[in-house]
């Protein structure tokens, strides 16, 4: 199946979410993850196209970037969106964290919590640092909530399988999750497992 990305809207609020008339009650996948976790480039990997931004300046999503995917293409694309990318701010970067954090209960915080549909959120650690204390708190907040999430590692082409595996071994630990998805934006590797996961939230 080909699905045809679109960028839809940026919210900086709850006001501004797209309406049920523009996602058609698509399920949404959110991406969320540190500061310079990868989030963009995973992003625009699984898209097949650059439209989420990236930047060598961590932190500079400040809003939720809404993304469309249609089945088809031209005259075949259907009218309405079978899934929809929601791309949160980043967080855990020094120099913008309070403010990320005053954000939250704003407008991050009820996506997360309220909207209905909301289908799975992929939180993302980096496998080349040691595991987060902002990411385990994130799991956390799903777990409480028992919102659908997958943890995706990122970066996976930068070690080797020896190093990767014990990376992997320590995330699982410290986040106390039974699966880590390894993944690279840079070589594809993994993103063929990850788009299994979203097609089952599509069905």
């Amino acid at each position: 199946m080909r699905l045809n990305p679109v960028f839809m809207l940026s919210a900086t609020d709850v006001a501004h979410f797209p309406s049920e008339s523009k996602t058609a009650n698509a399920p949404e996948v959110a991406f969320l993850g540190r500061s310079n976790v990868g989030k963009s480039s995973l992003i625009n990997s699984l898209l097949g196209a650059k439209l989420a931004h990236t930047s060598s300046t961590p932190g500079r999503t400040r809003s939720i970037n809404f993304f469309a995917l249609y089945e088809g293409t031209g005259s075949k694309q259907k009218a309405q969106p079978s899934l929809i990318f929601a791309d949160l701010p980043g967080y855990g970067y020094a120099k913008i964290s309070k403010s990320i954090s005053s954000e939250w209960p704003q407008f991050i915080e009820p996506y997360l919590t309220e909207r209905e549909t909301l289908a799975l959120a992929i939180c993302l650690v980096d496998t080349n640092i040691p595991p987060q204390a902002s990411d385990t708190q994130l799991i956390t907040f799903f777990k409480q909530m028992q919102r659908p999430f997958l943890v995706v590692g990122t970066k996976a082409d930068r070690l080797s399988n020896n190093v990767l595996s014990k990376s992997l071994a320590a995330l699982r630990q410290a986040h106390e999750v039974d699966e880590i998805l390894p993944i690279s934006a840079k070589t594809d590797a993994g993103t063929k497992v990850l788009w299994q996961h979203l097609m089952e939230v599509m069905d």
